[in-house]
Parts: C-alpha cells; structure tokens; sequence
C-alpha cells in the first residue's frame, strides 16, 4: 500500500480493505491479486490525498476572502455566468445553489456588505435583479481560483485522448457510486 507519511508519524488506514474489512464482508477481492489489491489502494489513496488537496485550496482561498462555501460557491457561478454573457438573477443563484429565496437574499447580503457582489436593476425584466461580482472580486478569484484551475487544466491536457476518456470514465463511475442503491434508502 502506498504510504506517505513521516518517519514515526501514526497514520489511520482509510482505504486498505485488508485492514478495515479482513472477512470481505462489504469489499469482495479474493479474485484480486496482491499487486490488483495494491494498486486499486493506491488510486483510492491518491483520491483522498487529491480531496484533501482541493480542500485545503478551498479553505485557503475562503479564510483569504473571508467567505464560507456558500459563498464562495455563488462566487464561482456568478463569475462564470458573466463571462458567458448572462444576467444573473437571484432566483439563477438560488437554483444553483439548491437554497430558498429567504436564504439567497441573506447570501446577498453578505456578499454586498464585503463588496464582492453588486445588485443593479435587471436589463429586460423590471421584477428581477441582476447580481455582478466586483472588478475587485473578480481579479482576486482570478488571481488564486483561476490560476489553481490553469494549472489542473493543464494536468489534463497533458492527458492523451484516450486517457483522457479513461479519466473521464473512471470519474463518471465514482459519481455513480455516491447515488444511494436501493438497499442504501431501506
């Protein structure tokens, strides 16, 4: 199993299925070979530290901007949006996020007292706001979020085509895993 830790740092097992399910009660492997078993660890142990990775990105770029990931979530959204020449309105923010009204105009609000968000009458509907992200903002997302995304793009571009569609495969099947099974529900 791949190990990265410090000489005489204890570390907790997390995807091991030897160690954490040694009757094969939940993972079967008995058809696996030793070197199957090790690799199949290594990827899902390249997973968690990729996680990890993106997490502590994403916590370092919220304490820097002083957002919780809602926030930041919208952020990300309503920059996108712009740049594809949309307007967009509370409710588009609301929908993507999968939050109430009540909840979005609170968003709003904080994100207009820390000057990252701007409301303006919307252009062809006079019931409806339009929200845009500062210049401000949008060059300090730019500057961390942004250049953290070129340098992944670039990792995969780096890709052949058809590892590139094994990637891509490989992330469409973990995706289906995180959907509840019917026996998951009962």
């Amino acid at each position: 199993m791949v190990s990265r830790k410090a000489p005489g740092e204890a570390r907790v097992v997390l995807h091991d299925p030897v160690r954490l399910d040694p009757d094969q009660e939940i993972v079967r492997r008995s058809h696996l070979s030793d070197e199957d078993l090790a690799g199949i660890v290594g990827v899902l142990d390249a997973m968690h530290r990729w996680r990890e990775a993106e997490r502590r990105m994403n916590e370092a770029s919220r304490r820097y901007m002083k957002l919780g990931d809602t926030d930041m979530r919208a952020l990300r959204m309503l920059i996108a949006a712009q740049r594809q020449g949309m307007v967009v309105t509370p409710g588009l923010i609301a929908a993507h996020l999968g939050i109430s009204s009540a909840s979005t105009t609170k968003l709003l609000d904080r994100l207009e007292a820390g000057r990252h968000v701007t409301r303006a009458p919307h252009p062809t509907d006079r019931r409806s706001l339009a929200i845009e992200v500062t210049e401000e903002t949008r060059r300090v997302a730019r500057e961390s979020v942004g250049r953290s995304h070129a340098r992944r793009f670039d990792v995969v571009a780096g890709l052949s085509p058809s590892e590139r569609g094994a990637v891509t495969a490989f992330f469409e099947a973990m995706t289906e895993t995180a959907q509840p099974d019917a026996d998951d529900v009962a």
